[in-house]
């Protein structure tokens, strides 16, 4: 059972660090000293279970146990404080344990215990599901994919479009009215319906090959996928945004990472008409997102990932002030009179030739305010 500590006192660390080391079955594989690094750590390799200091200098370790949960949703966590009245408030997060300093090795081998067992038994349980868990890729692309047999292979254009219709849908039913209406919406009704029943049969041959053929699920002339055993990028994207609803030094590295996984538009590559509203509501998720985390990194001074993100969402809509004001004021902070200089020009010209407009008041003397 690969373990890490967590801890701003190194006395705390050295000692919980020699207790662990005797205890069969544990591999310490990480002792940090702030919360920013055990992310990272976290992001990178494989821990089990996550001994976390309530109170981690100017970190807050409750906000850390919610990080690393979005990380790794099987990850136990088990509190180690001076002060046993934040047991209550540590409860929000569910961890395994919580354990007051100072902490004897008898009790520190029973929490052990306790996990090895849990561990074990939710990795019996879970091994067939996460080993063959179906993957599916919709920002930028569409596409499916399991570790048992890789890629799906769509047997026709329309059943890979039903597929990807069904997961917008987010495991809700739709009518058959409905799919015939945004997929077949040229067709006459009896030939749509041959189709959509074709599709529907082509659908589940090709997910059977993956183990999932029963994730298509139709009853009463209404249809939906069960996505229990799937995983949607984009889906996945969204509740992380909800659930990061500040940032902070405990999430900031994965706030940056998240932000990376908005790796395009919704089926990108794929003319789906019905798909347009939803593609541009996640969009819109994706900018408010962007645009809070390049100004959190902004007042930190951190400029050049600020400016990095900033670009990425003017080069979304060039024409939306918003972001160019972003834009300006970070070249602004930084001292870049040069980028400054050049995007404003380009910006300025982009609205005249294309729109026959000149840049705002707003726009113009945050530039002058930089020059």
């Amino acid at each position: 059972m690969k373990v890490i500590i967590v801890d701003d006192e190194p006395a705390m660390l050295l000692a919980m660090k020699r207790l662990l080391s005797n205890m069969e079955g544990v591999e310490l594989v990480g002792c940090f000293q702030n919360a920013s690094e055990a992310l990272e750590f976290v992001r990178e390799w494989e821990v089990d279970l996550a001994f976390l200091d309530i109170q981690i200098a100017a970190d807050d370790g409750l906000e850390l146990a919610r990080s690393l949960r979005l990380l790794r949703a099987d990850l136990d966590i088990v509190f180690t404080t001076s002060h046993a009245e934040y047991a209550i408030h540590a409860y929000d997060v569910y961890p395994l344990d919580y354990m007051v300093k100072p902490i004897s090795r008898k009790r520190l081998s029973q929490t052990i215990t306790r996990a090895a067992s849990i561990h074990s038994a939710s990795s019996d349980d879970t091994h067939d599901l996460s080993s063959n868990q179906l993957m599916v890729r919709g920002l930028g692309c569409f596409e499916a994919s399991s570790k048992q047999a890789g890629a799906v292979k769509w047997i026709s254009k329309k059943s890979k479009e039903l597929f990807a219709y069904l997961v917008v849908n987010r495991g809700r039913s739709v009518t058959k009215d409905r799919i015939l209406d945004d997929i077949f919406p040229e067709m006459p009704l009896k030939n749509a319906e041959g189709y959509l029943n074709t599709a529907v049969y082509q659908l589940r041959k090709a997910l059977s090959l993956h183990g999932f053929k029963e994730m298509v699920i139709s009853a009463q002339e209404q249809y939906r996928v069960e996505l229990d055993q799937a995983d949607v990028d984009f889906i996945r994207f969204e509740q992380a945004v909800v659930e990061l609803s500040e940032i902070n030094p405990a999430n900031e590295a994965m706030a940056i990472d998240l932000e990376k996984q908005f790796a395009g538009e919704l089926f990108e590559d794929k003319s789906f008409e019905w798909a347009t509203v939803e593609r541009e509501r996640l969009s819109i998720v994706y900018d408010s997102y962007a645009k809070r985390l390049a100004y959190w990194l902004l007042d930190r001074k951190r400029f050049r990932e600020a400016a990095h993100i900033a670009r990425r969402i003017v080069s979304r809509n060039e024409y939306e002030e918003e972001s160019t004001l972003l834009l300006l004021k970070i070249f602004g902070a930084m001292g870049d009179r040069q980028s400054l200089h050049n995007y404003y020009e380009h910006y300025t010209q982009l609205l005249l030739q294309e729109l026959g407009l000149q840049p705002s008041e707003k726009s113009r003397q945050l530039y002058e305010q930089y020059q």
